[in-house]
């Protein structure tokens, strides 16, 4: 098992983190992002997206469940599940063809449908600690 720990202080550092994941992700990944709301999940995307070459504006999919951006080394396929209330809703979305195709997968909110995240996707928690400033982030990097 891999895990490693990144302290952000600002947003742009948080936004770098995700830029250095996006120049080295490799087709097939699957990135399962977890953590409150406004901390800064979306603003890691935006940074990976960045790292793969993607110029397009990179938003959070919260009403459309996913989002397909090109132009990259590879197609980015970005999910947020918050609204979901189980897995099977993934099901109709026909989501093995993301999971299993050519591009990587970022998944806002993986804990809902962790029961069809495979066992080699990289989990990243983002979390706040506000004794440490308002824009401090630790996030960890975990892959089994």
């Amino acid at each position: 098992m891999f895990e490693k720990i990144i302290e952000t202080n600002a947003p742009e550092e948080t936004y770098e983190v995700g830029k250095q994941i996006g120049e080295n992700v490799k087709a097939g990944e699957i990135y399962c992002l977890s953590g409150d709301l406004g901390v800064g999940k979306t603003y890691l995307s935006k940074g990976i997206a960045k790292g793969m070459g993607i110029e397009d504006e990179v938003n959070s999919p919260t009403f459309t469940i996913v989002c397909e951006y090109e132009g990259g080394k590879m197609p980015l396929y970005h999910f947020d599940v918050y609204r979901l209330s189980d897995s099977y809703e993934m099901d109709e979305l026909g989501y093995e063809e993301y999971f299993f195709g050519e591009g990587i997968c970022l998944v806002e909110w993986a804990e809902i449908v962790r029961d069809i995240i495979p066992d080699d996707a990289t989990w990243i928690t983002i979390e706040k600690d506000f004794s440490k400033g308002s824009d401090y982030r630790k996030i960890t990097i975990t892959k089994r």
